[in-house]
């Protein structure tokens, strides 16, 4: 497996480089923004970024990295605010680890994001809840939303909505029961991993993100206390309506 670190420190880059060899991955290694995003085009396996670059900033660098690429991109930083956070997953981050850390947990980071990107997440496809999919193209259709999980595409009235490959593992593990509360604990479980290190609130950044890219928020509700349902509010409104 192929890395790329966009990494200005030597004191980080070298020793980081060299234990990350040990547990058999190639990292190649870029000293500026710049020179990541021409490195990128090589199409490494994943990218290990840096927000405190010295020509630019990380987070521009992950917004032109998702722009035109799905790799999967793990930040590393010494910004360990939770807003900075925040602001990396809606960008596109698959994951993000603050300084310090051991070469043990970033592998494991890896290994989860690799497992999550490559469509490793076990989902059951459930009867569609619209129209009926055409035998064998593996979609599922909730209203005007259609989701083919074997493309990893999502459709909305036709027009191609583009998900980060987290955000697509969420929308599909939701969309495995239409209407059914999915508490915080099993999606998590699910879409990231059960011995995940991260903030709880990376999965209200996902929610946040889809919610926006899916143009309403009743898509997702929240059941408070518990967790989130997929719906599609156009027809919970008729229902509504009819009541």
């Amino acid at each position: 497996m192929r890395l790329l670190l966009i990494e200005d420190d030597d004191r980080i880059a070298g020793p980081l480089t060299e234990g990350l060899g040990r547990y058999g991955y190639t990292v190649d290694r870029a000293r500026t923004g710049a020179a990541g995003l021409a490195d990128a085009t090589a199409a490494p396996d994943l990218v290990l970024l840096d927000l405190g670059l010295p020509d630019m900033d990380g987070l521009d660098v992950c917004r032109s990295l998702r722009a035109k690429s799905g790799v999967p991109i793990i930040m590393i930083t010494a910004r360990g605010e939770e807003a900075d956070r925040i602001v990396g997953l809606e960008l596109g981050a698959d994951d993000y680890l603050a300084k310090p850390f051991g070469v043990r947990e970033l592998v494991a980071r890896i290994r989860a994001v690799t497992r999550r990107t490559t469509g490793a997440l076990p989902i059951a496809s459930p009867e569609p809840a619209g129209p009926p999919a055409a035998p064998g193209d593996g979609a599922q259709r909730l209203g005007p939303l259609e989701i083919d999980r074997r493309a990893r595409h999502v459709r909305l009235d036709g027009r191609e909505i583009a998900l980060t490959p987290r955000e697509f593992d969420l929308l599909a593990y939701l969309a495995q029961d239409p209407g059914a509360v999915h508490s915080r604990q099993q999606i998590m479980d699910a879409v990231w991993d059960p011995h995940f290190f991260g903030p709880t609130k990376t999965l209200d950044a996902h929610v946040a993100a889809l919610r926006r890219k899916l143009g309403d928020p009743g898509w997702i509700t929240t059941a408070r206390g518990v967790g989130f349902r997929l719906t599609d509010p156009d027809r919970d409104m008729a229902s509504e309506a009819s009541g």
